[in-house]
């Protein structure tokens, strides 16, 4: 039987080096949560919205843009049963360090695609009547503080209009909520038509990419490959997949997420399971006396390994219990800036057990040398050392 008394009283020995320790294992359980998390994010399972909804975008380079004239092209696709244009608009409001989503959407469609937005009729209705009208996410919105009816001015840094200012006017329409938590928590939206009339002359009658929302019993790909093959000897070939494949591309730019992670954790897992295992080393060398002392006074080899593996396995769970608590209490907050760019962000269960299996696992591989030494250790061998 383990005495855990002494277990805790020997791990606070030396209450610094301890500290350091567990301060060290708690900030990887905590970097372990949130990069699983980022990873789960850029490479989970694609949603229903995601796999029905198509993005046509340029062949060669998302930079470049489309003639508007596809819109109607695509619209009479065979199970294609709407299609919208949207511009990426940039520009920001106030501060240029404060950039949220802004984009120019077809009004009249834009809602119909994107199912998972609840707009009041009332705000759509003055979104559409308005032609500079324009709606955010409420929690942009509240940000704010505007009201409808307000003029918001945003800073382009993009586009120019056409008579070369960069300031564009908008009125505000209302405010929007998503349902599923899947999209950008902090969006602005604006009439793509005003913006086409409003922009400078070498950016009229362009889209910079097109939404389609397609029958759900017709085949995606068969949709993907006649829009593809329909342009692909066309000045402006089209490359279209799924929206949640669209998603995956984009952020693939950025290198291979799920690799990056990895090899981040197995740098810090790989230096804390050194300077654990030293540590976990020296602390042995200076008890190598008391540990022939208790010997003496009955402790058999079995026990006095066993009271030198669990210290070990303590810290270790504890610091991975610790990591995974402070990784959940900053999860909201983490979500709020960096559920803009990953649209989801959360740690699950499957995670946390990850994270207890491996504290439990560094515990073991940190112990179990000193633990092996404890039991061969002779009492005249220890005391003739001391």
């Amino acid at each position: 039987m383990i005495p855990w008394g002494l277990v805790i009283a020997n791990l606070f020995r030396h209450p610094a080096r301890t500290f350091l320790t567990f301060a060290s294992l708690v900030i990887a359980f905590v970097l372990f949560m949130v990069l699983n998390a980022v990873t789960a994010a850029f490479s989970g399972n694609a949603s229903m919205h995601g796999v029905n909804r198509l993005i046509i975008d340029a062949k060669y380079s998302m930079t470049d843009n489309l003639p508007v004239a596809y819109l109607e092209q695509l619209r009479s696709i065979e199970g294609v049963t709407a299609a919208s244009a949207v511009n990426w608009f940039g520009g920001y409001y106030r501060d240029p360090k404060e950039a949220f989503t802004t984009l120019a959407v077809d009004a009249s469609s834009y809602f119909s695609i994107y199912g998972e937005y609840q707009i009041a009729p009332d705000v759509l209705a003055r979104f559409q009547a308005s032609p500079i009208g324009a709606v955010a996410s409420r929690s942009l919105a509240d940000k704010y503080g505007w009201s409808v009816g307000d003029r918001v001015v945003l800073r382009g840094d993009i586009w120019p209009q056409v008579d070369g200012s960069w300031d564009w006017e908008f009125e505000f329409a209302g405010t929007f909520e998503s349902a599923g938590g899947q999209l950008s928590q902090s969006l602005f939206l604006l009439r793509w038509d005003y913006f086409d009339d409003a922009v400078i002359h070498w950016a009229k009658n362009e889209v910079g990419f097109i939404v389609v929302d397609i029958d759900e019993a017709k085949s995606a790909d068969a949709i993907v490959a006649q829009i593809d093959a329909f342009y692909e000897n066309s000045s402006d070939p089209t490359k279209t997949a799924s929206e949640d494949q669209y998603t995956r591309q984009f952020v693939s730019q950025l290198g291979d997420i799920g690799l990056i992670s990895s090899a981040i954790l197995s740098a810090v897992f790989f230096t804390i399971l050194l300077l654990t295992a030293n540590t976990a080393s020296l602390t042995f060398r200076e008890r190598v006396p008391e540990l022939a002392a208790m010997k003496t006074l009955g402790f058999t080899d079995r026990s006095v390994a066993s009271l030198v593996l669990s210290e070990a396995m303590v810290l270790c769970v504890a610091g991975g219990i610790t990591g995974i608590a402070v990784a959940r209490a900053l999860e909201p907050v983490l979500n709020a800036s960096l559920g803009e760019v990953l649209g989801s962000f959360a740690m699950d269960t499957r995670s946390m057990a990850r994270a207890l299996a491996l504290s439990v696992g560094i515990g073991i591989a940190i112990g179990i040398q000193p633990a092996w030494a404890a039991r061969r250790l002779t009492i005249v061998d220890a005391l003739r050392e001391r």
